[in-house]
């Protein structure tokens, strides 16, 4: 990293009042050939994009609303891991600008460190070209202020820190973590440590889940991440992998 700590790939940002989706322009930016590390920011997103095509919306001003853009030397069955590097930038900036360490949700949550509540999301968009993963866009929607959490079951960084949370130095910290955390996966053997980081964070990991995809849904314990970042549940009739679904945490049984 430069001295001073900034980072030295992320400083392309085009910066918005009013985006629809960071992520859409984000993606429309690299057909057009941007080059990697433009990161769009916005105050405001009218159609945020979640999974399964979910909207994220909050008030203006209230959410730190980026997606960046990468052209990661990876595998295509990778980029989950690459979404995860992100994931992690995201809770390294809040433990250090908010004294607040999230945890992670498998896949693309952050949550209260208790678990309790979901505080980010983390969608990543890939562009694969035959096997190759020719760009690949992560986007963040954190919520901040309490106004942005405005869906139940959902909490803002400032009511986790008990105090005001500045925007401006959270995106500069999460530019800061995401440069080192970018690093560190395209790395020889960087998608195992990152792998190993959030392993660490994950709050999925040992618990009892309802994994529910399109087709239905099976229940088990999520016991590990396979090297492309696919969640490992035990189940009754053997192990499966998950490469993409929504995880329901359920309770212990009494």
């Amino acid at each position: 990293m430069p001295p001073g700590g900034q980072p030295a790939r992320f400083v392309d940002l085009r910066r918005f009042d009013q985006l629809d989706s960071t992520n859409r322009l984000a993606l429309e930016l690299g057909a057009a050939g941007a080059s990697e590390g433009v990161v769009v920011v916005a105050d405001h997103q009218t159609a945020g994009r979640g999974r399964r095509g979910r909207i994220w919306s909050a008030p203006p001003h209230s959410s730190l609303l980026a997606s960046v853009l990468l052209r990661p030397p990876v595998a295509a069955d990778s980029a989950p891991v690459v979404g995860m590097a992100v994931a992690l930038a995201t809770a390294d900036a809040c433990a250090e600008v908010a004294g607040v360490a999230p945890a992670l949700k498998w896949p693309n949550d952050l949550v209260a460190p208790d678990g309790s509540a979901k505080l980010a999301g983390v969608l990543g968009e890939a562009v694969i070209t035959g096997e190759r993963l020719a760009a690949l866009v992560v986007g963040v929607g954190l919520n901040v202020t309490p106004a942005s959490a405005t869906v139940d079951g959902a909490v803002a960084l400032e009511d986790l820190a008990g105090r005001a949370v500045d925007g401006e130095a959270l995106l500069a910290g999460w530019l800061v973590h995401l440069e080192r955390r970018y690093a560190e996966v395209v790395s020889p053997g960087g998608t195992a440590a990152v792998l190993d980081a959030y392993r660490q964070a994950c709050t999925t990991l040992g618990r009892r889940v309802r994994v529910e995809l399109a087709s239905g849904s099976f229940e088990g314990r999520a016991v590990d991440l396979s090297d492309s970042g696919h969640l490992v549940v035990a189940t009754s009739t053997g192990r499966r992998q998950v490469a993409a679904a929504d995880v329901v945490h359920l309770r212990p049984a009494s």
